[in-house]
């Protein structure tokens, strides 16, 4: 992850989502330690308030909980909360402009099932 996000989102919410998806990928297993505000704000290079703002949402959401004197940790049900919330922004982001595009182009959704299955480890991708 850079500082300095390309999409223009501040870096607060960035450095969220690379947690949040290093806790997804098993990164992170539910109940071991996090980088502190220090050592991301170090490895980062960013303001310590930034590397705090970015981990106390990531408390706020349920995903990391605080252990005084002792620093963040991943929720035991850390990784579900993320999965709800990633599965709730799933369809708006990602289903509504495939979608869209689909009609755009005439492709009905059998024909968007057919792309998908195709799309599937071990499966043969001939041209539609």
């Amino acid at each position: 992850m850079s500082p300095t996000p390309a999409d223009g989102r501040p870096i607060f919410l960035t450095l969220a989502d690379q947690i949040a998806d290093d806790i997804l990928a098993g990164v992170y297993q539910p109940g071991t330690h996090v980088p502190s505000t220090n050592e991301l704000s170090v490895f980062y290079k960013i303001n310590p308030a930034t590397a705090g703002k970015a981990l106390n949402r990531l408390v706020d959401q349920q995903v990391l909980e605080k252990r005084r004197g002792l620093g963040m940790f991943v929720a035991e049900a850390g990784v579900e909360h993320l999965r709800e919330q990633r599965r709730a922004q799933f369809s708006e982001n990602y289903l509504a402009p495939l979608l869209e595009e689909a009609e755009r182009v005439g492709l009905s959704a059998d024909d968007i099932i057919t792309l998908i299955h195709r799309q599937e480890p071990g499966s043969q991708r001939p041209a539609m």
